[in-house]
């Protein structure tokens, strides 16, 4: 079963030329604490900076901004799937270079580029990843730790190629993560949720968020 998905774009800004973070209300107190092992992108993973976004991460030498946050949900199948916030990071002064030698209106095809290999990624990682209950887990909270880690490192995974070619073709150094605390997954139903996202879903033994 091939699972339909919603992928959008939230926020005050339209385009990423407005290079705003007005979405974030507070700013991480701490670092981003360095993975043990790199991700694909050799850089912090910002996903993991605690409960609320990294407003910089550093990716090949460049400091990027959060730009964006997004909403995105998947399907594994019809009980099981996952959805949450996903983090836009991009450099400004990548953004300031296109601006003045490409003018601002080409952002709007860069923002389709991204919306398309991000919904992608997040079906590739939501079908990577092992959703039913871990009956090793101490409890739920460290199964709900650990689904997230788990979605948000194959999210990362999956997005890095579309990420590498992304750069290459556009110019613009930009970053795509999903924020664990942000997500939830579900175990016995799921395609309520992407037929109608923007509806509420009541607590229940059926999803589990971080």
């Amino acid at each position: 079963m091939k699972a339909s998905l919603y992928f959008l774009m939230i926020g005050i800004v339209t385009t990423l030329a407005a290079c705003s973070t007005q979405e974030v209300k507070q700013e991480t107190v701490s670092t981003p604490p360095t993975e043990k092992k790199p991700l694909p992108s050799n850089q912090d993973n910002a996903a993991f900076s605690g409960q609320n976004p990294a407003m910089t991460i550093v990716k090949n030498g460049k400091t990027l901004n959060l730009v964006r946050i997004m909403d995105g949900a998947a399907c594994k199948n019809k009980f099981e799937g996952a959805k949450g916030s996903f983090l836009l990071y991009a450099d400004p002064q990548d953004i300031e270079r296109i601006k003045h030698d490409r003018g601002a209106k080409v952002f709007s095809d860069f923002e389709k580029k991204i919306e398309a290999f991000s919904e992608d990624a997040l079906q590739e990682a939501v079908n990577n990843t092992y959703l039913a209950e871990d009956p090793f887990a101490l409890g739920k909270d460290e199964a709900r730790e650990k689904l997230a880690k788990q979605l948000a490192v194959n999210f990362q995974k999956a997005a890095s190629t579309a990420i590498a070619n992304f750069g290459k073709e556009t110019t613009l150094t930009v970053e795509v993560t999903a924020f664990p605390p942000s997500l939830v997954f579900y175990q016995q139903a799921c395609e309520a949720v992407l037929d109608d996202p923007d509806e509420p879903v009541a607590p229940d033994a059926s999803q589990t968020q971080p």
